[in-house]
């Protein structure tokens, strides 16, 4: 059945955002919205769309999970150094976050500059991985073409049933994006949307509010 995606609307009433509702701190203010986001049980409150371009231009989207909230260094998620994004971002360290919580009707934007952790901070998030996620990172060749999956479950099984210790790849490890540029979203009526957004000027966060 075709739908006509065109009728498809959903007004938004739920809350409302003014200037004075935040300090001059956006990570204060985002913790406060993930907070709530858990707390009302918004299905995946840390997932998160992380956007890259390729060297020849081309955007590509993701989603990944926020894993730390470093008031210096920014968000944090992990994954394959040479997976699509890693690659992006081994020559285009720019990128954007998303987050979207439709259950309170918000979102919030973020745009900076990515760089890698450590080998300790890498090591300290891999090893408390369930023991599974531990072998799913080291058998895995993300991006990768592969011929079917029975491979992968073949390799999976394999290095499981082995007494071979679990050693975090050289490949595998975090990011975390410092952010220039973080927007407040609030859904309102008449798509009159409230948008609060922080820029980055001179080491000072500048609090503006944006048309919808």
């Amino acid at each position: 059945m075709n739908r006509d995606l065109s009728k498809i609307r959903k007004d938004f009433i739920k809350k409302s955002l003014s200037e004075s509702d935040f300090t001059n701190n956006p990570i204060i203010h985002f913790k406060e919205w993930l907070n709530e986001a858990i707390e009302e049980n918004e299905p995946e409150p840390t997932a998160m769309t992380l956007s890259t371009v390729s060297p020849d231009g081309r955007p590509s989207s993701r989603i990944v999970l926020l894993k730390n909230i470093d008031d210096n260094n920014g968000f944090y998620f992990y994954t394959n150094y040479l997976s699509k994004k890693g690659v992006h971002l081994n020559k285009n360290s720019f990128a954007a976050l998303n987050f979207f919580w439709p259950g309170l009707e918000r979102q919030i934007r973020i745009e900076g500059y990515i760089k890698k952790l450590s080998p300790e901070e890498n090591n300290e998030y891999f090893y408390s991985r369930p023991i599974d996620s531990q072998i799913s990172a080291v058998i895995s060749p993300q991006s990768k073409v592969i011929s079917k999956r029975q491979d992968l479950i073949d390799r999976y099984n394999k290095l499981k049933n082995s007494q071979t210790e679990i050693v975090r790849p050289d490949h595998w490890g975090g990011y975390a994006l410092q952010p220039d540029e973080i927007e407040f979203w609030q859904g309102r009526a008449g798509r009159l949307h409230d948008r609060i957004r922080f820029r980055l000027s001179v080491q000072q966060w500048v609090k503006e509010r944006l048309a919808p």
